[in-house]
């Protein structure tokens, strides 16, 4: 798909550069405005012309403000071609995807819109639309076929974004209409799992455990586990999540955190350490580790101490052998 892309790109080039350094015309205002009545007074533009650097027709303008009754009339009456493509590749079906226009994003499609159509860095319509939280553009985008398993350049699929984004009732749907759509990788070997940790996506996170199978320390290029990332970023809640539902302690895992220079102290947003995460989530050889680097107990935000959280006898053994307060 990428070829045909770039073929296009070369037919198109000549009528890209229109506009680019002079005065823009008042029907590209009017677009943006959703002016239709004024619109349908101005001189007939020329169904390929674009504006700017970015290529943008009057389409795109269009399709990424919402305006549907102007979207129909360009198509309609004059004529416009609904593949138009950007000096990025995007298509019209590319910008009300992203901007969560579902009015726009379906009469595209039953005008007969590629739904798998590719802009720079191989994103699809589909992609897009999953870093919002619009599940009637997404489900539109399905329903006409739109594959959830392509990936782009950088490796990743439509769940590999959602992830990002944290909105787990968008993970919920594509899992409901995808379900082997989390097993994915990007080209350096990170899940979405690591990418929600990375992000803090709490909710995504718990949704990821529950539904998905993913290994507890799968690691990605450079050895890095999803748990690292939630510690390096200082998401607390989600390392503690990570050590709750995988056992293991994570001992290695802090062990090469430190080696990297991780910042011991780090915290989230409640005050939370990273001993905080090990005692709430009993894990007696992770809260020795930390102990021994140097991290010393200190109240969260709500006042409470790590050695609070501790339940198990051996964690609280292990707390009672060291001085854990400042």
């Amino acid at each position: 798909m990428a070829s045909s892309v770039t073929s296009h790109a070369a037919s198109a080039a000549p009528g890209s550069a229109a506009m680019a350094g002079g005065e823009r015309p008042r029907s590209l205002r009017l677009v943006r405005e959703g002016r239709l009545d004024l619109l349908r007074e101005e001189p007939l533009e020329p169904a390929r012309r674009s504006y700017g650097r970015s290529g943008d027709t009057l389409l795109h303008q269009a399709a990424r403000n919402g305006h549907r009754d102007v979207l129909a009339y360009l198509v309609e009456a004059l004529e416009m071609d609904l593949e138009v493509f950007n000096s990025d590749y995007k298509r019209p079906l590319h910008e009300a995807a992203s901007m969560g226009h579902p009015e726009c994003v379906s009469y595209l499609l039953e005008r007969g819109a590629s739904v798998d159509c590719l802009k720079k860095g191989d994103w699809t319509p589909l992609m897009m639309a999953c870093t919002r939280q619009n599940l009637e553009v997404i489900k539109a985008l399905v329903d006409h076929g739109a594959n959830p398993l392509l990936k782009n350049k950088d490796g990743w699929n439509c769940f590999h974004i959602a992830s990002r984004e944290g909105h787990p009732h968008v993970l919920q749907y594509l899992l409901d209409v995808s379900p082997g759509c989390w097993d994915t990788e990007s080209t350096i070997n990170r899940t979405p799992l690591h990418t929600a940790a990375m992000h803090g996506c709490l909710e995504a996170v718990e949704l990821l455990l529950e539904r998905c199978q993913y290994k507890p320390d799968s690691r990605d290029r450079c050895g890095v586990t999803p748990f690292m990332d939630a510690i390096q970023k200082g998401h607390v809640d989600i390392a503690r999540l990570l050590l709750e539902k995988h056992q293991e302690g994570h001992t290695h895992t802090i062990q090469r955190l430190l080696s990297l220079g991780a910042d011991l102290q780090a915290k989230d947003g409640k005050s939370r350490s990273a001993l905080h995460a090990a005692c709430a989530g009993q894990q007696a050889a992770a809260a020795r580790v930390l102990l021994q680097a140097g991290l010393r107990d200190a109240p969260d935000g709500t006042g409470t101490l790590a050695q609070q959280l501790a339940r198990k006898p051996d964690v609280i053994q292990v707390l009672q052998e060291t001085s854990v307060s400042t």
